[in-house]
């Protein structure tokens, strides 16, 4: 069995929960779900929390040697489809031309009022 290694980055947000930022199987990084808690983008409009959440994921990607251009999937949790318009062109501007596969789901709440948007990851390294 491939070892598995699990993961914080200091540059992050600690993680609230029992949880880790990331787990290294194999060459694969699986990321948990990321939000803009504990960062300037908190309670602001979807389109900069998605902003902050991937920065955060650029990081995680240069701390392991890539970028977000070795992103295999994203899964993208709303807490408001209608700001759908307003998300999609982050993620354009920053995947540049390098889409990964997405799941997109529409949630009811998440664990703060303060976070409307989430994204969970699966990273090529």
């Amino acid at each position: 069995m491939t070892s598995l290694k699990r993961i914080n980055y200091p540059q992050l947000p600690t993680p609230g929960g029992p949880y880790v930022h990331a787990v290294r199987h194999g060459d694969l990084l699986y990321v948990s779900g990321l939000t803009a808690f504990a960062t300037e983008a908190q309670g602001q409009a979807a389109a900069q929390q998605t902003q902050a959440i991937l920065e955060q994921l650029a990081t995680i990607a240069a701390e392991e040697g890539t970028n977000l251009k070795a992103l295999i999937k994203i899964g993208v949790f709303l807490t408001d489809i209608a700001a759908l318009p307003a998300v999609r062109p982050v993620l354009f501007d920053y995947f540049d031309g390098a889409l990964p596969a997405c799941s997109l789901m529409a949630v009811s709440a998440l664990f703060s009022p303060q976070v409307s948007v989430e994204i969970e990851a699966i990273m090529a390294l």
